[in-house]
This record gives C-alpha cells, structure tokens and sequence, in this order.
C-alpha cells in the first residue's frame, strides 16, 4: 500500500514476466525494456484468450523493427498509445511509463479477491493530510532537488531527499561519505536505506528539531504521521534560515517582528488592512496578503479581481489569487490557498514570512546562497 505506482507497475509487470515462465525481470523503465522482449512476453500473459497476441517479435534482430511489431500486437489490445518504436528503443521514462500504465489499466490480468485481505486495513488520506502532502511536496520540489519529489512518503524513503533539504537550509551540515547515494545490491538495499534515514534523523536533532519518538525506520517505512513532521520542520528551518540572513542580528526573525513589519509594509503604502498576529481571523480574506504583495510589487494586484463577499467560495478564490500573485512577484510561497482561507498559523506565517523576505531580497535565489 506504500509503493509509488511506477513501484507498483514494475512488481506488476515482474508479475505477469513470472507467469510466462520468463527469466526476464525489470527494475525500471528506461533500458530494462529497450529491446521489446518484456513488452512482447507481457502482451502475451495479459492479452485474453479471444485476442490473438503473438511474440513473433522476439525473432526480429533489429530493434526499431522489433519494437514496431510488439506495438502492433498492442494495437490489438486497443493499448498501442503514449509511445513510438523510437521511444522504446531510446528508453523514453514518462512516455513508456504512460504505456505500461494504460496497459494495467485495460488488461491487469489480475483475479480479484472476495473479502478483504488479511493484514491490511484500507488506507483513507483525510483532506487535512492531502492539503499537507501537496503543500509540503511544492516547497520540497520548489528548492530544486533531484529527483523530482512525487509520491512524498516513498520518494523520502531512502533519506537522499531529506540530505539535500538539510545541505540547502546549512549548507556543510551533510557528511556525504556518512550516505549511501547508490544501493549495492537487493539484499543490502534495505539496510543502506534504513542507515540513510538514521543519520537524516541524527542530523535533524543536530539542528535542534523535534523529533522525540521519530526513528529512521519511521521515514523509510514511510509513517505518515512522523514523515509530515520532520518535513515541517524542515521546512520552518528553511523559512528561519532565509529570515536568519535578512536580520541585521544575525538572529532569526521571530513571529512578533513578522507581524509588525507586515503592519508597517501596509501602513507604509497606504492600505487599510492589519493583522494582530498569524491567527487573526481576518486573514481568511486573503485581502491582507493581497494588500501586502501591492505594497511590495505597487501595482501588481488587478482589485477587479479581489471578491469582496464573505462566503466560503469568495475567500478561497482570494486566497488563490494571493498564492498565484505571490509566487508572480517572485516569492518562495509553498503554502495552499486553504491554508490562508482557514487561518492555518503555521502555514500564514511561512507566507507572511517568505513576502518578507523578497521585499528585504527581491531575488530568492541570491538569498538562498
């Protein structure tokens, strides 16, 4: 229940390669399948009886022609989609990734079970975690790591995310010969993993984190609890650090000078609006935000666009043209449009917080370094 579903479409492509007596296996997308051979085997296993799938492709030497003649026989599943002969054969990530998945779901060749399965209760995200999980996914994806962060639990699960997160928010603080960044074999993976996560946590404590009951196992197993709340942290460490740099101090700005330059900005420029602190129900408008971004960039806010109702709907069309105007203007803003709307304290802050910081630095990125 916890694999990514390119994890999941690889155990089930291994799957249906076991059935058809194959020796063949695949780890990935790219070269494990550049020469026809999984697809042509997998097409026979899962094609049913009334369709006459061959594996004369097999027989073809030359690749493009090979790979012509296995998405011929996919034609004949109604699948030959998402990819050319030519994608194939060069191991076209998304593109074959695309085919396999629109194979799964026309033709899984999977028996259903009755009842539920032994071991395994079904697994329901609550609103609130999904909110967070896309939240927490932008701004992870938003400090430039690699690979692409897009299954958060999973893609964390081996510490090489969480490593360069620590290396961004201080810099040195990540002993790389401490990491394994390449897994030996299958029978060490597992162990190389769960020492990746140890030392993630050994580092986080290091930083002063909170994270009292949060071992490595929990972030390679992916608890969703314990996983959220390391990359909470993570990310308030981020937003402390780029405030640390501003402040004449050399002292992370705290929440009461947040609020009173917030107050100042827009006393400055002439607005109206105010906040007493990151909990202030008047957020819930976004107008102080929008007004703040105004008082930033002047002339940047079209207010035609601003809802001036007091309804769910108006608030949460406000909070997202504040989000997508912050972001314009140049600001590292993670936070959702919920988050504004529904007065989140810790996520307002991270906003207030990173408009502070264009307006103190108007180029993030000479910030950051």
């Amino acid at each position: 229940m916890k694999l990514s579903p390119e994890a999941i479409l690889l155990r089930w492509v291994n799957y249906h390669l076991e059935r058809a007596g194959t020796h063949r296996r695949v780890t990935n997308f790219q070269s494990d399948i550049t020469d026809s051979e999984v697809y042509t085997h997998l097409l026979k296993q899962i094609a049913p009886q009334d369709v006459d799938v061959t594996t004369e492709a097999l027989y073809e030497k030359d690749l493009i022609s090979r790979a012509e003649m296995m998405l011929e026989q996919a034609a004949k599943l109604k699948c030959r989609a998402f990819v050319m002969p030519q994608d194939v054969v060069n191991g076209v990530y998304k593109l074959n990734l695309a085919f396999v998945a629109n194979l799964f779901n026309n033709h899984p060749g999977l028996e259903q079970t009755n009842g539920a399965i032994d071991g395994y209760e079904t697994i329901e995200e609550t609103r609130e975690e999904r909110k967070l999980v896309l939240a927490y996914r932008n701004w992870i994806n938003s400090m430039g790591v690699s690979p692409h962060v897009n299954w958060l639990y999973s893609d964390l699960a081996d510490g090489l995310i969480v490593f360069q997160l620590y290396d961004i928010i201080k810099p040195g603080t990540v002993k790389w010969n401490k990491v394994h960044r390449k897994f030996t074999n299958e029978r060490k993976k597992f162990m190389e993993k769960l020492e990746n996560c140890n030392y993630a946590v050994e580092l986080g404590k290091d930083l002063k984190f909170s994270l009292v009951g949060i071992g490595g196992q929990d972030i390679n197993e992916g608890n969703v609890t314990l996983t959220l709340a390391l990359i909470w942290q993570l990310m308030r460490a981020y937003t402390l650090s780029i405030l640390t740099q501003l402040a004449e101090s050399g002292n992370p700005i705290v929440e009461k000078e947040i609020v009173q330059w917030v107050n100042n900005k827009l006393t400055g420029a002439g607005k109206k609006s105010s906040i007493r602190s990151f909990q202030d129900p008047t957020i819930s408008d976004a107008k102080v935000v929008i007004d703040l971004i105004d008082a930033i960039k002047p002339g940047a806010i079209n207010y035609d666009l601003v809802k001036q109702g007091t309804t769910e709907e108006d608030r949460l069309a406000n909070a997202k043209y504040a989000i997508s105007m912050s972001r314009k203007a140049g600001a590292r803003v993670y936070a959702l449009p919920e988050d504004i709307a529904e007065v989140k304290p810790k996520m307002v802050m991270t906003v207030f917080a990173c408009l502070m910081a264009l307006d103190y630095v108007p180029n993030m990125d000479s910030a950051r370094q």
